[in-house]
């Protein structure tokens, strides 16, 4: 099915994979966060929505101010699908909290390559049960690939075995349903042209920053300010570059891509956590670690080039009910005109 998004597909795929590397920085600087300001999982997530809305909403105002007639109202945005901002704000607060939960408990790398592994998967089932979206045998493949690969990355990783690894990697799997009700609710919007991505990325994180601050006030919300300057860094970082910035350049890129294929392109997250620990915490690579690695580059570069193959064989051959549905849509404003 052709996507309504005017964003080429080869755009929409960097979009997701810039989104991904910025995400796989967010792990680590959680786990910062919990040596330098005594922080909890919950406290680091509405820290990290309360500082991304605060970008989102001047971002807004600048682009109200100078393109009026183009920035859409978040009040219309949310009036018009209230639904799909409340289940996206609450898919990402259960997401990014168990993510978090799952560093502390199991490491950054167990953590990272349960959730992303399994996040593949469920987005694939979704995707085919509720936007009969079909992988074929190639993106079942790639898919595979990819999680075969997150596998031998934590088969391979030494040293990042958190206190309680079991219940880590329980945080992670729910860490994975919210990412995938996340992902397949932005590509159904993005299919739709439900309103603006950039509206909707805003009114999504003010309710999941709703949804965390009741649990973050009884928790203790304020961190230990110890080191404030580097505490406070931190935390505008992580609403910054893998919230406000990566966030947005997810659900645009959902618009032109299908959700399988986002799924797996954000896959480079993984890679990014490995990259860092690698350069920060001092991890070795391993020959099950490289061909880890070079599992995950394919299945990202064989999808993404499978997305842009199946996109330029459906523009070639037209869809006569497509034509069929145009001409109605046609008639229709004609009518009302």
């Amino acid at each position: 099915m052709q996507s309504s998004s005017a964003l080429p597909v080869r755009q929409g795929v960097f979009y997701t994979a810039i989104a991904a590397t910025a995400w796989g920085t967010g792990g680590a600087v959680a786990a910062e966060l919990y040596d330098v300001g005594g922080s909890s999982p919950i406290s680091v997530s509405f820290w990290r929505f309360l500082t991304g809305l605060g970008l989102l909403l001047t971002a807004h105002l600048v682009r109200r101010i100078r393109r009026p007639e183009t920035a859409l109202s978040l009040r219309a945005t949310y009036a018009a699908h209230p639904r799909r901002a409340l289940v996206t704000g609450l898919g990402l607060a259960v997401y990014q909290t168990a993510y978090f939960a799952s560093v502390q408990q199991a490491g950054l790398t167990v953590a990272t390559m349960v959730t992303l592994g399994s996040g593949p998967v469920l987005v694939a089932v979704g995707a085919r049960l509720t936007l009969s979206e079909r992988t074929g045998g190639a993106g079942a493949a790639a898919v595979v690939s990819g999680v075969i690969g997150l596998v031998l990355l934590m088969c391979g990783a030494h040293g990042n075995t958190g206190p309680a690894p079991l219940l880590g990697i329980g945080y992670a799997l729910l860490s994975a349903a919210g990412y995938a009700g996340v992902t397949l609710l932005g590509r159904f919007s993005g299919r739709k042209n439900a309103g603006g991505a950039f509206e909707a990325t805003v009114t999504g994180f003010a309710v999941g920053t709703v949804c965390l601050l009741p649990m973050a006030l009884l928790e203790g919300v304020l961190p230990d300010m110890e080191h404030a300057a580097r505490t406070l860094i931190l935390i505008l970082y992580l609403g910054a570059v893998p919230t406000a910035l990566a966030y947005t350049l997810f659900f645009v890129g959902l618009g032109a891509v299908r959700a399988t294929t986002a799924s797996v392109v954000a896959l480079v997250e993984p890679l990014t956590a490995a990259v860092i620990g690698i350069l920060v915490f001092d991890e070795r690579l391993n020959a099950t670690i490289l061909t880890g690695t070079a599992l995950l580059l394919f299945s990202v570069l064989f999808l993404a080039a499978d997305e842009g193959g199946g996109r330029a064989a459906t523009g070639r051959t037209p869809d006569p009910s497509a034509d069929h549905d145009r001409n109605t849509s046609y008639l229709a404003r004609q009518a009302n005109d």
